[in-house]
């Protein structure tokens, strides 16, 4: 049986006159792409272009709801309730799916963004009602999280498909959680140790620890950070990496997943 994985990026975070990311020379180095629904990044004709063009790059079509934070990225913690953290979704989510049908497609999936994602990581509560707000705007979505986390099996108790994610570019503590980005080990800025810790992953189920411990992932999609300075150089080198190894790279789909 052939190796595969989904390569996804986080991506249609400009807003306004204010540029971020790479999202034209990287979108044909993935297979998803998950697109700022304008509280964290993007707006309406960002997220119009952005659905553009992945289809046509023949890339899959996912919705990156985040927290109401445009000053800080969404990464910046903030205190929401779960009832709270279910309308965000819902909405964006929403005009996700609108913006897609609008053109003739359909979403695929649902990665939550930055301080959203990681908060979700932490408090299940919090997970139950993003996985509840997807499942009640459409139950065929797949729903990204972090490989092997509370998170991922919530969502599969709610009753979604879920790809388990793990990450290109980031570290990773003892408890297979991502290092916080306020730490200077965070991010993986060597594309060669990226490849290393990819081609580990997906191949052995394993990633190295920043205490140096193995911790055991499920990978089935991966992650690379459009706003990453050298996002087109990692996307590049690691699909070349795959390729030589053997390995598959396509979107994953609630039918893949359930195969």
């Amino acid at each position: 049986m052939t190796l595969s994985i989904d390569l996804n990026c986080d991506m249609g975070e400009s807003f306004g006159p204010w540029v971020m990311g790479q999202d034209t020379e990287v979108l044909p180095l993935i297979s998803s792409a998950n697109i700022a629904c304008g509280f964290h990044a993007g707006d309406p004709g960002t997220m119009r272009k952005t659905v553009a063009a992945a289809i046509g790059n023949g890339v899959a079509l996912g919705a990156h709801p985040g927290l109401p934070d445009l000053v800080g990225f969404g990464r910046r913690s903030m205190d929401i309730t779960p009832q709270q953290a279910y309308d965000m979704v819902v909405v964006q989510v929403g005009a996700m799916a609108a913006t897609a049908a609008s053109q003739g497609a359909r979403l695929n999936h649902v990665k939550a963004h930055g301080a959203l994602y990681n908060m979700a990581v932490r408090d299940p509560v919090l997970a139950r009602a993003l996985a509840t707000a997807v499942r009640d705007v459409d139950s065929s979505l797949v729903f990204y999280a972090l490989a092997s986390s509370d998170m991922a099996r919530i969502a599969a108790e709610v009753g979604l498909a879920v790809a388990h994610e793990v990450f290109a570019d980031r570290s990773y503590q003892p408890d297979g959680s991502l290092t916080p980005r306020s730490r200077p080990d965070a991010m993986i800025e060597d594309p060669e140790e990226s490849i290393r810790q990819v081609l580990r992953m997906v191949t052995e189920g394993r990633v190295r620890a920043v205490d140096g411990t193995d911790v055991e992932v499920r990978a089935d999609t991966l992650c690379i950070h459009g706003d990453q300075p050298g996002a087109v150089v990692f996307a590049k080198s690691i699909r070349e990496a795959l390729a030589k190894a053997g390995i598959e790279v396509r979107p994953v789909t609630a039918e893949s997943l359930a195969a």
